[in-house]
């Protein structure tokens, strides 16, 4: 088993990189969610296996572990795809 990520900059870290494989690999998903303001729903699946794979990686000693992972998805997911034409923008 892999140690517990126990730096808050590490698992920022984890959490930008695991955000950026969902957004990879959906993008059709992603364009289409920033379009239609329906982001979380069409990616709530790999948002949540996400989220659980990064809770399982980083130690909940870590202050706002949780507050990391949202960061990441707003981060990577949502500010990146300020180029997509949307009404919520």
């Amino acid at each position: 088993m892999a140690r517990l990520v126990n730096n808050p900059e590490l698992a920022f870290r984890l959490a930008r990189a695991i955000v950026s494989d969902i957004a990879l690999y959906n993008q059709d998903k992603v364009q289409e969610g920033i379009k239609n303001d329906s982001i979380f729903d069409l990616l709530s699946e790999e948002l949540a296996e996400g989220r659980e794979h990064f809770c399982n990686r980083v130690s909940s000693d870590i202050p706002d572990r949780d507050h990391l992972y949202d960061r990441a998805i707003v981060d990577v997911m949502i500010k990146q795809a300020g180029v997509i034409e949307s009404p919520i923008w």
